[in-house]
Parts: structure tokens; C-alpha cells; sequence
């Protein structure tokens, strides 16, 4: 195989075309901005917006076969075009609503935690507050997640968005947020990466740890998950999957991402073969390479706007950078509140005492330089 299409032209796609080139395959990629980061590494442009049906027929011309950048795509239509889709469209299908990605857990016996339609601004029988409502399509780094206390939140949020569709969950009182990385091959090969921890602020990643103090127990629990749902969808690709630990001994499924996952960015300097030429392995029918860890452990940090501006942050990225074993990746994007502009992994040495400490301090080390 010689030409990968991407439907997406973001930092994702950005490191496809990474770990496209060392593998000597090129990427194809249909995306509406000139200046998205992945533009430049690809070797051909379609240029339209990533539902735009008609462009992505014009992209199956032009590469073997399609994969995803993110899950903001016309299925229906993308099911009428005469190319090969990985993962396939029928993977996908119950996965980009999430009201029916829920149900498909439900009916294939995973735990999730209890779930509704919210069709008004009334609680279903059986939730209270507080609640976490979701809009059911589109919604990406916290936008379209509101943790809801009261009534007036509730009929406030249903003002606000009147003709957005809602899914209702029950507040999950967790202990930890779990990642599992599982990918699968053109063979039926699944691969399990190491279960990491994620920390979330308003919603938006902050951090990614690998884990020493993880019980063999919910160690399994996670693979198995991971292993059950991209089997039982016959993929070929990447998953993302986010999990929650409860307190009381539970691991529940909270979201499912079918693609590479901001969660696995560390895999590119912690793991024997990064998610991203994992996916183009898959894709491109290649064997699958070890997930292994080949450092005693590893933490990420997201980089996050803070200001809106032009600035390309130069001097907090080489202050970041200076920090022994970081390895900064930067985005190129227009800074702006909230935005992911990129991130940084730091491997860590665990033969050290308290390994969860020094990943904790160097986290902070780092966001205390990007934010000051």
C-alpha cells in the first residue's frame, strides 16, 4: 500500500504523516484549511470540509484506502462512495452518536453508568442531581459535556441549546479516569497498550500518567474491554477508550473514540511502536508492533491555550523542553483559550523512589513554566 487518505487535517493527522513516513507511505488528507498542521507533511490536499461527501469521493481517487481524523462525518453519505473505509463504516455506526454508542454497551453486556434520552428539561425517573448531560453528536475537548447541580442549571442549559440532542448520564463518584489504547489488525490481531490515568480539568485532558499502583485486577478488567468492543465491531484501526475506576471497585466505560486518542500521545517516546504508526500499520495491512514501554514509565502534559493570540510561545517551549527526558510537540496553532496547542512527554526513571511523586512534580514543573 502506497497512499493513506485521512478525513481530518489536525495534529492527529499531523502525527500520521509522522509515522506514515517511516513506514514510506504518504497521506492524502481532505481538510478545509490551508493552515492545518497536517498540510504540510501530506502529499496531496483535498480541500473541503471533512463531511463534505463529494470531496471525500474525489480523496478515494487519489489513495488505497480512508481513515479518520475524528468522527464529525456524514456517514450515510461516506457509505454511498465506492472506497475502503478503516475503520469500517459499519464500526462506526453505533459509535458517533453517543446516546447509541451507550445502548450498543448496554446490549453487549459492558458496564456504562446509567444513562437516558433527556428530551426536556425535566429529570428522567431514576437520576438526580447532579447529573452530566451530553450533546449526542460533535462534542470534543469538554465542549458539549456540562456537569448539571440543579434544576435552574438544567432548564438553563435546555434554553440555551434548544434543538441540541441530549443524552442524560448519572454523576459517577470515580476514584481514578482510565485510557485504554487498543488497536486492531487487518489479521484479527488486537493489542492492548499499558492502562494509563488520566486527569481532566472542566472537562479538557490535562495529564497522562502510566501506572505502577494498578491492581492486576482492573488492569484486566480494562484489557478486556478494550479487547471485547473493537472485536465485537470487527475494526481495523486505533480505539481510544475512556474509562472510569470507581470508588468502590467498578470500572465503568465513559466514551469511546474510534481513532487515535489524545490519551496515547505519550506512546510516541514511552512505547516500542506510538499509537499513530500503529493505526497506519492496521490500516495499511502491516503486522501490528509491540506496545511495550521501553521506559520505566512516562507522564504527558497537554499544552493548553490561555490567552487568545499569535504568539507561538517559543521561550516557555524551550524552558519545557530543557526539563531532562522532555519532549515537546508543538502544534502550530493560532492560540486561543482552551485549545489544545500541543503537549510535552517526560519519561521518568521508576528504579527511583515514588515514581507517581516525580511524574506528579514534573507534570507540574512543566504547567507551572507554560502557565506563569
Amino acid at each position: 500500500m502506497k497512499r493513506i487518505g485521512v478525513i481530518g487535517g489536525g495534529q492527529l493527522a499531523w502525527m500520521m504523516a509522522s509515522a506514515a513516513k517511516e513506514l514510506e507511505i504518504e497521506l492524502v488528507i481532505q481538510t478545509p484549511d490551508s493552515t492545518d498542521v497536517a498540510v504540510g507533511l501530506a502529499a496531496e490536499t483535498v480541500f473541503a470540509a471533512v463531511d463534505d461527501v463529494s470531496a471525500t469521493a474525489i480523496l478515494a481517487t487519489k489513495c488505497d484506502v480512508i481513515t479518520f481524523e475524528n468522527e464529525f462525518v456524514d456517514l450515510d453519505g461516506l457509505g454511498k462512495i465506492d472506497a475502503v473505509f478503516l475503520p469500517p463504516l459499519t464500526a462506526l455506526a453505533p459509535l458517533l452518536d453517543k446516546y447509541t454508542q451507550r445502548c450498543y454497551l448496554r446490549e453487549l453486556g459492558l458496564p456504562v453508568p446509567n444513562f437516558d434520552l433527556l428530551a426536556q428539561s425535566e429529570l428522567p425517573p431514576g437520576f438526580d442531581f447532579p447529573v452530566v448531560v451530553k450533546a449526542r453528536r460533535n462534542g470534543y475537548d469538554g465542549q458539549g459535556t456540562f456537569i448539571i447541580r440543579d434544576k435552574s442549571a438544567l432548564v438553563a442549559l435546555y434554553n440555551r441549546y434548544p434543538d441540541t440532542p441530549f443524552l442524560i448520564e448519572e454523576f459517577v463518584d470515580f476514584d481514578r479516569e482510565l485510557a485504554v489504547i487498543a488497536a486492531r489488525g487487518a489479521s484479527g490481531e488486537v493489542i492492548i497498550y499499558p492502562i494509563l490515568e488520566t486527569q481532566q480539568e472542566d472537562q479538557v485532558c490535562r495529564r497522562v500518567f502510566t501506572l505502577d499502583d494498578l491492581s492486576d485486577e482492573i488492569i484486566e478488567r480494562c484489557r478486556l474491554i478494550g479487547s471485547e468492543l473493537i472485536i465485537s465491531l470487527n475494526a481495523i484501526g486505533v480505539f481510544g477508550i475512556e474509562l472510569f475506576a470507581t470508588c468502590d471497585g467498578r470500572v465503568l466505560v465513559n466514551e469511546i473514540a474510534p481513532r487515535t486518542h489524545n490519551s496515547g500521545h505519550l506512546t510516541i517516546e514511552a512505547c516500542a511502536t506510538s499509537q499513530f504508526s500503529q493505526l497506519i500499520r492496521a490500516v495499511a495491512g502491516l503486522p501490528l508492533g509491540s506496545p511495550a514501554l521501553t521506559c520505566g514509565g512516562a507522564v504527558m502534559v497537554n499544552l493548553l491555550g490561555y490567552e487568545d493570540s499569535q504568539s507561538d510561545c517559543l521561550e516557555k517551549r524551550q524552558q519545557i523542553a530543557a526539563i531532562s527526558n522532555a519532549h515537546v510537540h508543538w502544534y502550530g496553532k493560532q492560540s486561543r483559550i482552551g485549545r489544545k496547542l500541543g503537549h510535552v512527554t517526560i519519561l521518568i526513571d521508576t528504579s527511583t523512589e515514588n515514581y507517581r511523586q516525580q511524574a506528579e512534580d514534573l507534570a507540574r514543573q512543566a504547567e507551572t513554566i507554560w502557565y506563569r
